[in-house]
């Protein structure tokens, strides 16, 4: 067993497509011509393949060249070979030219569940061809050992050895309820803050403080109010609900702006930390169509949809 397996990998496969071309055409000079390469260089890699199988594949005379019996059974294995191979390949290219497959994608969660869920049936039922396998999680996946096409995180790229494309910029700003500008009026300045209700989210990169800054100006303010809370969902639900101003990434307060459940507080003052939304897709240049179609078409419908400045 030893032996054979040595024997398979001294094999090259220009020279089973040298031998193929020759049992086809029974001429060295013409199966020379039709891989592009010189008889000379075609005689050697025969001989060298019926070395290294200890066979001779071949029966050569001065008028012809003409298969033996262990050429031919030879051949007709070597020729199925060859033509699985070339499947391979043309299924394989289909896969990366075509919109088709499994398409594995790592979403963080409130991100994912907000501005990516809503857009998955309209991208399946215009692409038949894509299924979806989407995992939700704030873990950081790695996406090369865990099989995953892409995965869209939120703030800075971490690793710079994977492709990275911005998808939208954001920033963080002041929001408060309808309900709460009535009951409380609302802040004309940064240091009239001290004066309301402030929810906290304490996972924000300046917590516990608020870093404001606009056109060069900068205020500091360390927020007081009756909930603080490393849940996102949960500080936007308190302040849909009037109980206070929050900061937090427009992206995450576009959706009550525009259903009017929440108003801009302190309108051009935004926090000093900006970040952006990425794709993040395994190292490499060649990008499977069915990711490049999903990448293009998520940025665009949340681009469209981005709260503006």
């Amino acid at each position: 067993m030893r032996n054979m397996q040595e024997s398979i990998t001294q094999l090259s496969l220009e020279e089973l497509i040298t031998f193929v071309a020759v049992a086809e055409r029974s001429s060295f000079s013409e199966a020379a011509r039709d891989i592009g390469r010189d008889p000379t260089q075609v005689s050697r890699r025969i001989s060298q393949l019926e070395k290294t199988l200890g066979v001779r594949l071949l029966s050569r005379t001065t008028r012809r060249v003409a298969l033996t019996e262990a050429g031919a059974l030879y051949y007709q294995r070597v020729r199925g070979v060859l033509d699985e191979l070339e499947s391979a390949g043309v299924e394989a290219g289909n896969l990366a030219s075509k919109p088709q497959g499994l398409l594995r994608v790592s979403l963080p969660i409130t991100f994912g569940r907000q501005w990516i869920a809503p857009l998955l049936p309209a991208f399946l039922k215009e692409h038949p061809q894509i299924r979806i396998e989407a995992v939700f999680s704030d873990r950081y996946a790695d996406l090369v050992a865990e099989g995953f096409d892409v995965a869209i995180r939120v703030g800075a790229q971490r690793d710079s050895s994977l492709t990275a494309k911005l998808i939208a910029p954001f920033t963080s700003a002041l929001f408060a309820s309808p309900e709460y500008a009535q009951a409380h009026g609302l802040p004309s300045h940064p240091s009239e803050l001290t004066e309301h209700a402030c929810l906290g989210f304490t996972s924000h990169a300046s917590w516990p403080e608020w870093i404001l800054t606009k056109d060069g100006a900068r205020h500091s303010f360390r927020p007081n109010g009756p909930l603080n809370t490393d849940n996102s969902e949960a500080l936007l639900l308190a302040a849909h609900q009037g109980l206070g101003i929050i900061l937090t990434p427009d992206w995450l307060a576009a959706g009550g702006v525009r259903e009017g459940k929440l108003l801009r507080v302190l309108d051009g003052w935004r926090s000093s930390s900006n970040g952006g939304v990425y794709a993040i897709m395994p190292p490499g240049r060649l990008v499977p169509a069915k990711t490049r179609l999903f990448v293009d078409e998520i940025s665009a419908s949340i681009q469209a949809a981005w709260l503006q400045p």
